[in-house]
């Protein structure tokens, strides 16, 4: 199958809670763009936005891409008030393909070194994983958010 085009704009989010790599969060911004996702960013990051490696990674597509910063979890936490917020973890039960994802749901990511604290593991609506050999620690965020937005767009007929 090719994608060309997305049936429709979704309506998922993806969030992104104090990212440290631009260039992560760069190849982020070119995913979110080219599916049409709107990205939240959780602050503070582990880098500012005119970053030379946020800028070689990201490159024009940051003038594609729906961007919403919030200034910490507590106000992105506010805006949440009619949408389930969906965190991927390491350290969750449920498999991410054995979820049912909500069209208005926001999917959340951790920071790269350290994920995400307490206070934000215990304030999210369900926890979720992809699933990988026992031998490896964790995918690569980028590599999550895509198979992860790629499932809940399949979900909701984005796709």
């Amino acid at each position: 199958m090719t994608l060309t085009h997305l049936k429709s704009p979704p309506l998922i989010k993806v969030a992104l809670c104090e990212p440290d790599i631009p260039q992560n969060t760069a190849a982020i911004v070119r995913l979110c763009a080219c599916f049409g996702v709107r990205l939240e960013i959780i602050e503070p990051c582990g880098f500012i936005l005119s970053d030379k490696r946020f800028k070689r990674v990201v490159m024009d597509y940051i003038n594609k891409c729906k961007i919403k910063l919030f200034k910490d979890f507590g106000e992105f936490k506010k805006d949440k008030k009619n949408e389930r917020i969906i965190l991927m973890s390491t350290k969750a039960k449920i498999k991410y393909f054995d979820f049912k994802f909500n069209q208005n749901d926001t999917i959340l990511f951790g920071r790269e070194s350290s994920g995400v604290s307490q206070i934000v593991h215990k304030s999210v609506d369900y926890k979720l994983i992809i699933p990988i050999k026992k031998e490896t620690r964790s995918l690569n965020i980028v590599s999550s958010v895509a198979i992860t937005l790629a499932e809940a767009l399949k979900q909701n007929h984005y796709l």
